[in-house]
């Protein structure tokens, strides 16, 4: 599947802006299931400079400052990424998940220890006791791993409700648990903390969804912003990605961007400014299968 993905971040700041340090996640990953074709970034104003270098995990990272007085920013990239299907594997004859565990704990088991870090609380994913107890119903013993995290997947995509309004950027972990409610970037931290609770190696995603969904089929939650799931190691089968807001598994509706060990590694843009009073933000996304903007086009041009 191939996609158009337009991402705008826009700023209004009640005051004058002297200057902004700022770090960018917006350039879609190479990976095994995915080809970024074209990345493409503006900004208005436009910095005297742009520096792009790769961080610990793989991701591209751009870096830029803009000195002199404004009071609007704006950020806009435009990708081109092919997508491929993910394998079809026969859940249950994917390796019971203590086997992964073991895999995890064996140094010479493991190409880099890039993994690593993968498997301990970081910042934002801290590992309680409620939390433990909670993924363990979906792991029973010799349990085939990929089972294990359709369930898990599953129960966290039921037993919480999706409310923009109950969290905010800080919410903890154990307060999203506890209120069982959240948005996207709760979810993918809950799931994390529940896998590395059983010494599983997980990571951060972050990415985009299918803004239209094909005939027939609901639209997915996340779609007009930057959205957020969670990957696990899963031995043999690699790395699997889950998707407990919208209760899917890996597949071509979703683009990757970055990952890390949790949001505050791969958020789309961070960076500090000085001035500015209050600030208004607004988010907009756009991913579009290629061949749906080509028949736009041609019926545009009829």
């Amino acid at each position: 599947m191939n996609y158009s993905v337009t991402h705008t971040t826009s700023y209004r700041y009640s005051e004058t802006v002297a200057v902004c340090h700022n770090r960018l996640h917006l350039a879609p990953r190479e990976t095994d299931r995915q080809r970024c074709h074209d990345y493409r970034l503006v900004l208005n104003p436009p910095p005297k400079l742009i520096t792009r270098q790769t961080d610990y995990f793989g991701n591209l990272v751009d870096y830029f400052s803009i000195h002199g007085a404004y009071r609007a920013f704006e950020v806009t990239s435009t990708s081109h990424v092919e997508v491929s299907p993910s394998p079809n594997f026969d859940e249950m004859q994917s390796e019971a998940w203590e086997v992964i565990r073991a895999q995890a704990r064996e140094t010479r088991r493991f190409s880099s220890l890039r993994h690593f870090p993968l498997l301990l609380p970081s910042a934002r994913v801290q590992i309680s006791e409620p939390i433990r107890s909670y993924a363990q119903q979906s792991f029973p013993a010799n349990r085939p791993i990929l089972e294990a995290i359709r369930e898990l997947n599953q129960r966290i995509h039921n037993d919480f409700t999706f409310d923009q309004q109950a969290t905010t950027i800080h919410t903890t972990v154990d307060e999203a648990f506890r209120l069982r409610r959240g948005v996207c970037q709760d979810f993918a931290h809950l799931a994390i903390a529940c896998l590395r609770s059983l010494d599983l190696p997980a990571r951060y995603v972050s990415g985009y969804v299918r803004t239209t969904p094909p005939a027939g089929q609901s639209r997915l939650v996340g779609a007009d912003a930057s959205h957020a799931w969670c990957s696990v190691y899963c031995g043999d089968c690699g790395w699997i990605d889950l998707d407990p807001t919208n209760n899917l598994l890996s597949g071509d509706s979703h683009i990757c961007v970055a990952w890390g060990r949790d949001y505050d590694d791969v958020s789309p843009i961070q960076g500090i400014f000085v001035g500015g009073g209050h600030h208004e933000l607004r988010v907009g996304v756009d991913m579009t299968p290629s061949d749906e903007e080509a028949k736009s086009a041609a019926s545009e041009q009829i």
